[in-house]
């Protein structure tokens, strides 16, 4: 629900505990393998579920953040990337004034068509509760042996199952990041959606609507980390771009998905003037200078395509002001 506080210090202490002790921050995955008893932790289970990002006293003004990564094969990597820079992406989000009170949301996909759990999605939150969420993560490592994953159901999700102040109240969109190196399907199954999430459906629902019908929510991109068994692919990244066009953001190195995620957010919410000038916000909040610039790589098409739209919007009210005679001011 996202109402308590994020903290610096708790967050770091829990790590320092966590490299003295020889801990991982994903005990349910380590819980799963130990015991050889596979299902969904409780908290994570979307079934019947919708997960809401509210206002609160502390937190007024809600911005919702859902980031979804897909948990099979080489992809397995990415939510321990996140894990560890969870700290830093919180810090530049909220101390370089990119977003006041973002809420984060933590979910795992794999293939509906075979996994065990291929769907895992927490709730909103605004502290260390997100923490424990990706910890409640189950890194199945599974997928069909093919090229597709089931990221339309958790699009479907995201899409038919939050409820978001930030939207519902100010009409302001939140953000979904899906992060994979595969196709998604498309179609969402009726069968899938009635098994894994508990909707009485029709029939199949294209993934086309579902994408966008999210991103009326959502400003949403896609992640596709290069340096995966198929983040190569030129067929998998047109397949993507055929349903987000420049928002398919192909990134040449995992470990800074939370760099491309803090960049994407800034560039939306306008806190910085261009592409670069974040750089030296991510570096002073702790990230690594190689990753940053991996994530300026990823994010160019984009920014690019977003600066030229403004170009010709401002264009345009320029023209209309001079047209009706006023004095040219915005």
């Amino acid at each position: 629900m996202g109402y308590s506080k994020w903290s610096n210090a708790a967050f770091d202490s829990r790590q320092t505990d966590r490299k003295r002790t020889g801990t991982t921050a994903f005990k349910y995955d380590k819980h799963v393998r130990q015991t050889g008893v596979v299902k969904i932790h409780p908290d994570m289970d979307p079934y019947g579920k919708t997960r809401e990002s509210r206002d609160s006293d502390d937190h007024p003004e809600s911005v919702s953040i859902a980031v979804l990564f897909d948990v099979t094969g080489s992809m397995g990597q990415v939510p321990r990337v996140m894990q560890t820079k969870l700290g830093a992406l919180m810090r530049v989000l909220i101390q370089k004034g990119y977003l006041e009170h973002p809420q984060v949301l933590f979910g795992g996909i794999g293939d509906a068509y075979c996994d065990r759990v291929p769907l895992q999605i927490g709730q909103f939150e605004s502290g260390l509760e997100m923490d424990d969420d990706l910890g409640k993560i189950f890194i199945e490592g599974g997928g069909g042996g093919q090229v597709y994953e089931s990221y339309e159901l958790g699009v479907y999700f995201m899409a038919k199952h939050t409820s978001i102040d930030c939207w519902e109240k100010r009409g302001k969109k939140g953000y979904l990041f899906t992060i994979g190196d595969e196709k998604p399907y498309d179609v969402v199954r009726k069968e899938q959606i009635e098994k894994h999430i508990g909707d009485k459906v029709r029939g199949n629902v294209d993934s086309a609507e579902i994408f966008n019908e999210a991103q009326k929510m959502y400003e949403h991109f896609h992640i596709i980390p290069t340096n995966t068994a198929h983040g190569k692919n030129p067929a998998i990244h047109e397949h993507w771009r055929k349903y987000m066009g420049e928002r398919v953001l192909i990134l040449d190195d995992e470990t800074a998905v939370c760099e491309t995620i803090a960049l994407a957010i800034a560039l939306c919410e306008g806190t910085i003037d261009d592409l670069y000038s974040g750089v030296d916000d991510l570096v002073s909040a702790g990230y690594d200078a190689t990753a940053t610039k991996a994530a300026t790589s990823a994010l160019k098409p984009y920014a690019t395509r977003r600066e030229g739209s403004l170009v010709k919007v401002v264009a345009g009210k320029l023209k209309a002001a001079v047209a009706g005679g006023d004095d040219g001011r915005l």
